[in-house]
C-alpha cells in the first residue's frame, strides 16, 4: 500500500474528527501543514477551527466534542446516518463497507463502519485502491454527500466543528487529486 499526501491528509482529518485526545493540536498544526500547500480556502477554515480551540482545555474540546457529535448532536459523524437514516439502506450501505474493509484487511474497530473518521482512514490507506471506483463512489455519492448534509444541520452556528467539516469538504471537493499527490 502506498500512503500519499491525499491519505496523509485524510489520516489526519480522521484524527481531528475523532473524540479528542492530548494531541489534537499538534495534529490540527501537522494537518494544517498539509493543506496550505493544496488548498490556501481549506487552510482559512482549518486555522479557524485551530484559533477557536487554541484556548481551550483538552476536557473543554471533549465536551464540546460530545455536544457536538454524540449526546443530542447537532450532527452525527455517521456518513450512512446522513445519507439514509436509521434505514434498511444504511444497513446495506455499512454491510458493502465492512466488505470492502475486510477485501484489503482494515477493521472499523469498535465503531460502525459508517463513522466518517473510519471512512476517511480507509480511503487513506491506499492511493490506488482510493482511485477505484468503490472509493471514487464512496466519495462523490457518500462522503461528499453527508459532509453537506452534516454542514447544513449547523446553520450559522459558531460551532468550531463547522470549521473543521467545511475544511474537509474543501480538500474533497476542490483540490483535484493530481494536486494532492504533488504536494
Amino acid at each position: 500500500m502506498s500512503k500519499d499526501i491525499t491519505g496523509l491528509l485524510y489520516t489526519q482529518f480522521a484524527d481531528l474528527l475523532d473524540y479528542p485526545s492530548g494531541d489534537l493540536f499538534s495534529i490540527t498544526e501537522s494537518c494544517l501543514s498539509g493543506v496550505r500547500s493544496v488548498n490556501p480556502e481549506s487552510a482559512a477554515e482549518l486555522e479557524t477551527f485551530r484559533a477557536a480551540i487554541q484556548n481551550l482545555s483538552v476536557q473543554q474540546v471533549e465536551e464540546l466534542y460530545t455536544t457536538t457529535f454524540d449526546m443530542q448532536p447537532v450532527c452525527y459523524p455517521y456518513a450512512g446516518y446522513q445519507l439514509f437514516g436509521e434505514s434498511y439502506k444504511r444497513g446495506a450501505f455499512m454491510a458493502q463497507l465492512n466488505e470492502a474493509y475486510h477485501a484489503i484487511g482494515y477493521s472499523a474497530g469498535e465503531e460502525l463502519p459508517d463513522h466518517l473518521p473510519v471512512i476517511l482512514r480507509f480511503l487513506g490507506l491506499d492511493s490506488a485502491d482510493r482511485e477505484g471506483e468503490f472509493c471514487q463512489t464512496l466519495l462523490v455519492q457518500g462522503v461528499i454527500p453527508a459532509l453537506d448534509k452534516m454542514l447544513k444541520a449547523f446553520a450559522e452556528s459558531q460551532n468550531p466543528y463547522v470549521r473543521l467539516l467545511k475544511a474537509l469538504q474543501l480538500v474533497l471537493t476542490q483540490t483535484p487529486e493530481k494536486e494532492l499527490s504533488h504536494a
